[in-house]
C-alpha cells in the first residue's frame, strides 16, 4: 500500500537528488602510486609501457625452435644443445640455431629466435640435467606455447584505470605494472561528527537514571572512514544551548567539508539541531523506515550539513542512503552505491505502510547455493546491539505490504 497523496513525506530519490545537487567536487592533486591507495582517481591512468613489456617465458624450462621439437615423444625423443642460460632480468638475446635451446626461467625475455618454451617436466632430466644437452620427450602444442607476448594485456597509451575509480591494492598494482609513477586523486573529504543528547555519556562511564552510553559518534566515525573520508572533529552537545552552531564554527575552522549531526531533528520538544539551525538547514520527512526525519543544508562557506535521526539504526541507515553518496560524489566516484544482491528471505517480517524499509539483516551462508537473508534485529531503530550483527540491509520498496519467508528481496551489502 502506498502513502496517500495528501501526506507531507518526500521520496528518498527526491531528498538524495537535492543533496547531490549541492555537492561540489573536491580539489585534486598528483601523488605517488604508493601513497594513493584508498583515494579516488580524478584523471584516467594511461599505460606508459606495454604489459608485458617484452616477450617472456611463462614457464621454467627451455626456449626452443618449435620445428625442432614438434615431433618429440617418449618413443621418439629429441636431443638439443643448451647454448645459453637466461635468468629473470637478463638482457641477453642469444641466437638459436637448429638443434639448440636456451635454459630459461619464468619471466625471462625469450630469445628472438625462440618460437616455443618446453617446460622442465617435458624433458628427461628436468632442472637437474638442464645444462649441456637435454632430451625433450613431449612436444609443445601449439607454436608459441608458454610465451607471453609483448602487449598481450595492454599497450602503451591504453587506459588502465578510468577516472572515478577507487584505488585499491589491485588498481595500484595495475598502475605500477603499466609504468605509472604518479596518479591524480581527489583530496579526502573532511568530516565532523556531532552527537546530540543530554542523556549521552562516554562508554564505560557510570550511568545515572536516564543516561545511556554515547555510540553514534563511534558509528558515524567508522562509516566516515569506510567512505574514504577523514574525520577532523568529533563531539557531543546537549539538548539545550547553542551547541550545534558552535560545533559548525569549530568544524569549519578545521576545514570540514561536511558536518554530520545525529539526533535533534525530529518533532520533540528538545530538538537542538532543528531549534538552532533552522536558518541553515531544511528539515524534511522522508518516505523511509527507519530515518524518516532528515535535515540538510549548506553553510555560507559551502560546508554540507546533515541532520540524521538519533536512534542508532536510523543514523546508520541515513548515513548509507544520504551521506555516503555525497562523500562519494565529492571525490568524483562514478559509483555512489553499495553492492546489491537478490536473496530469498529466511523469515517473514512486517513492513511500514507507504515507506521504503531498510532492515538490518544477516546472511545465512550454510547452503552455498542458496544464501538467505535473516533479520538481524526485531526491527526497532534503537537496537544498537542487533545492529552489530548486521551484514547488510534488506531494501523493501514502499509499495510492498509484507515480506514472507522465501520472498526475493534486494540486499545492500555493507560488510
Amino acid at each position: 500500500m502506498t502513502a496517500g497523496a495528501g501526506d507531507d513525506l518526500v521520496s528518498i530519490d527526491e531528498h538524495l537528488a537535492g543533496i547531490l545537487e549541492a555537492v561540489r567536487l573536491l580539489d585534486a592533486f598528483a601523488v605517488p602510486v604508493s601513497a594513493a591507495r584508498g583515494r579516488t582517481l580524478r584523471e584516467p591512468v594511461t599505460a606508459q609501457v606495454d604489459i608485458p613489456v617484452f616477450d617472456n617465458s611463462a614457464m621454467d624450462g627451455f626456449a626452443v625452435r618449435f620445428e625442432d621439437v614438434a615431433a618429440a615423444s617418449p618413443e621418439s625423443p629429441v636431443t638439443l644443445t643448451v647454448v645459453a642460460d637466461l635468468p629473470a632480468g637478463t638482457q641477453d638475446d642469444p641466437s638459436l640455431a637448429s638443434g639448440e635451446a636456451a635454459r630459461i626461467m619464468t619471466g625471462s625475455p625469450t630469445p628472438t629466435d625462440a618460437t616455443a618454451v618446453v617446460p622442465f617436466e617435458d624433458t628427461v632430466g628436468g632442472l637437474a640435467e638442464s645444462l649441456g644437452r637435454i632430451t625433450v620427450v613431449r612436444a609443445p602444442r601449439p607454436p608459441g606455447v608458454h610465451i607471453r607476448r609483448r602487449g598481450g594485456d595492454l599497450v602503451a597509451g591504453d587506459e588502465v584505470l578510468a577516472a572515478g575509480t577507487l584505488l585499491g591494492p589491485l588498481q595500484a598494482a595495475a598502475a605500477a605494472a603499466a609504468g605509472v609513477a604518479e596518479v591524480v586523486v581527489a583530496r579526502l573529504p573532511r568530516v565532523a561528527v556531532v552527537s546530540t543528547g543530554s542523556e549521552l555519556v562516554p562508554p564505560g562511564a557510570p550511568l545515572r537514571r536516564g543516561q545511556i552510553p554515547e555510540s553514534n559518534s563511534e558509528l558515524l566515525a567508522g562509516l566516515v572512514a569506510e567512505a574514504g573520508a577523514e574525520l577532523v572533529f568529533r563531539t557531543t552537545v546537549p539538548d539545550d544551548g547553542d551547541g550545534p552552531p558552535r560545533a559548525i564554527a569549530e568544524a569549519e575552522l578545521l576545514g570540514a567539508d561536511v558536518v554530520v549531526f545525529s539526533g535533534g531533528v525530529s518533532a520533540g520538544a528538545y530538538e537542538v539541531v532543528k531549534g538552532t539551525l533552522a536558518d541553515r538547514m531544511a528539515f524534511t520527512k522522508v518516505r523511509m523506515q527507519p530515518g524518516k526525519p532528515q535535515g540538510f543544508g549548506v553553510t555560507d562557506a559551502g560546508t554540507l550539513l546533515f541532520g540524521l535521526p538519533g536512534n542508532p539504526v536510523s543514523a546508520a541507515v541515513s548515513f548509507e542512503v544520504f551521506v555516503r553518496p555525497a562523500l562519494m560524489r565529492m571525490q568524483g566516484r562514478t559509483d555512489h552505491g553499495r553492492p546489491v544482491i537478490r536473496l530469498a528471505t529466511g523469515a517473514g517480517w512486517r513492513t511500514p505502510v507507504g515507506r521504503a524499509q531498510y532492515l538490518p539483516v544477516v546472511i545465512d551462508r550454510s547452503d552455498p547455493g542458496a544464501w538467505q537473508a535473516l533479520p538481524a534485529t526485531t526491527g526497532g531503530s534503537h537496537l544498537a546491539g542487533g545492529l552489530g550483527r548486521a551484514e547488510a540491509y534488506a531494501v523493501i520498496p514502499a509499495d510492498v505490504e509484507a515480506v514472507a519467508a522465501g520472498d526475493l528481496v534486494d540486499v545492500m551489502l555493507i560488510s
